[in-house]
């Protein structure tokens, strides 16, 4: 992780950090020269670290696996499933994924690891800022060490997802994480459970703001569910799903499938906040199409015409433009490409939709099948479809698959994790990704890090 720590010797000049991260804040909002924010002074005031700490969900927003940009995981992982196809010039980052030729080399697989590890970084630094902190009342304390627990914890999860075994990095000791060794995935999982365990105590029920930006206790619930899924954990799965269920005066599935993902969606559980006044998603700028053919990415028509004709997510949610002679679908969850007057859309990172269906396969992996069958409903009766026909285990699980491919398409790679934790990557893909193998299942290691810091190898099998 040279490019986290080569130059960064102590937490001095912690400001100079967080204006490299290309955040939606800044410090120059505050009245103190940028010369004397170093760490210390950083965490003597809340109003500062609050700052510092709102920076890194700009930095998320704007670059990395998160970002709703071409190169982010909602695209670059449609394009290495079943729901994108990529077009353009080799300068199209996203085709790499879709022709299936990801090499240690790759710049944007690069970029996700060190964008991680900066990210990662930076709310390590929020987490022993503030605990050294004197100024800092308890209450604020909790606040900021509760959401930097959760960015830890979230950046974690997808690393491990895409990689493997991974560091798992708690410090800002830089001659500690220059050296820092992979662990195995099963033990990342567990730090992340932990790490989830404490934001929870620290956390808030109630949101800092109306716009559920920030992460509250049943963000860091939401995750934890879906963390217990991934890792085999079906009761707590199923538990720390109902218990973010169970707030029914938060949280709430919306009616009308077309205002799923506006700001003021009660289904929303954590969202990233746009840039600026007026600006909206940069998933909306990177997948509607206004013009043919397209320049970087489509959907598959295949996705699109799988859904039933009475599906309101296949009328709501996926639109087209045609040249005359041939047809390009796109995703259309986010409605606005550009700018409007005011921002109607942030990025929904979590939503009440997922909570159903973690529910509803945790329960069913247990033999709940009743209880399976009455969650997978309330998602295909929101989207206008009758009950699921599934009687025995594996028929629902199979459904709960197919529900979420349906639900979930363009975000944040459901899709490619789902196809893992099923054990069907290599019976969906094989005949759709020309080369496929078992082992791409997995990204490799970015060579430049091997390279920097041996205690990473391995490289990961196939590459």
């Amino acid at each position: 992780m040279k490019i986290i720590y080569r130059n960064t010797q102590n937490l001095t000049t912690l400001i100079i950090l967080f204006f490299t991260m290309n955040a939606c804040e800044s410090f120059v909002d505050v009245d103190m020269p940028k010369s004397q924010l170093t760490s210390s002074a950083v965490f003597e005031s809340y109003p500062i670290a609050e700052a510092a700490l709102t920076n890194i969900y700009g930095a998320i927003r704007d670059k990395g696996m998160i970002a709703g940009t071409n190169s982010g995981l909602s695209n670059t992982l449609g394009n290495y499933t079943d729901e994108m196809v990529a077009y353009g010039t080799p300068s199209n980052q996203a085709l790499n994924f879709y022709n299936n030729s990801l090499l240690p080399t790759n710049i944007t697989i690069t970029d996700y690891w060190n964008t991680a590890y900066n990210q990662i970084y930076a709310a390590n630094s929020i987490i022993e800022g503030s605990q050294a902190s004197s100024a800092l009342t308890a209450e604020n304390k909790k606040q900021l060490q509760g959401e930097a627990l959760f960015i830890r914890a979230i950046e974690h999860f997808y690393l491990v997802n895409l990689f493997g075994d991974i560091p798992y990095i708690i410090s800002t000791d830089y001659k500690k994480n220059r050296e820092a060794k992979r662990i195995p995935a099963g033990e990342v999982y567990l730090n992340i459970i932990a790490d989830l365990k404490n934001a929870a105590n620290f956390l808030p029920v109630s949101y800092s703001t109306n716009e559920r930006i920030r992460p509250n206790l049943y963000t860091a619930k939401a995750l934890l569910a879906r963390v217990y899924l991934y890792s085999g954990a079906y009761p707590e799965a199923s538990n720390e799903a109902s218990s973010v269920l169970n707030q029914a005066d938060t949280y709430q599935l919306i009616k009308n499938i077309d205002a799923v993902f506006l700001i003021n969606s009660k289904e929303t559980i954590w969202q990233l906040k746009a840039a600026g006044t007026g600006q909206n998603t940069k998933e909306g700028a990177t997948f509607i199409l206004t013009y043919t053919p397209p320049s970087l990415t489509a959907m598959r028509t295949s996705l699109a015409d799988s859904f039933h004709s009475s599906d309101l997510r296949r009328s709501n949610w996926i639109k087209s433009v045609t040249n005359g002679t041939t047809t390009w679908f796109f995703p259309f969850k986010y409605k606005q490409r550009n700018a409007t007057a005011t921002s109607t859309e942030y990025s929904v990172v979590f939503r009440l939709a997922e909570q159903y269906l973690i529910r509803a396969e945790a329960r069913a992996r247990q033999g709940d099948l009743i209880g399976a069958k009455e969650d997978l409903n309330v998602i295909r009766n929101r989207a206008g479809l009758t009950d699921s026909p599934a009687v025995s285990k594996d028929e629902i699980l199979e459904a709960v698959l197919q529900e979420r491919k349906w639900e979930l398409f363009s975000e944040y790679g459901h899709r490619f994790f789902d196809l893992k934790r099923f054990n069907k990557s290599d019976l969906i893909l094989s005949p759709t990704k020309p080369g496929w193998n078992t082992t791409d299942a997995l990204f490799p290691i970015p060579q430049n890090e091997l390279s920097a810091n041996p205690y990473l190898e391995p490289q990961n099998p196939g590459y």
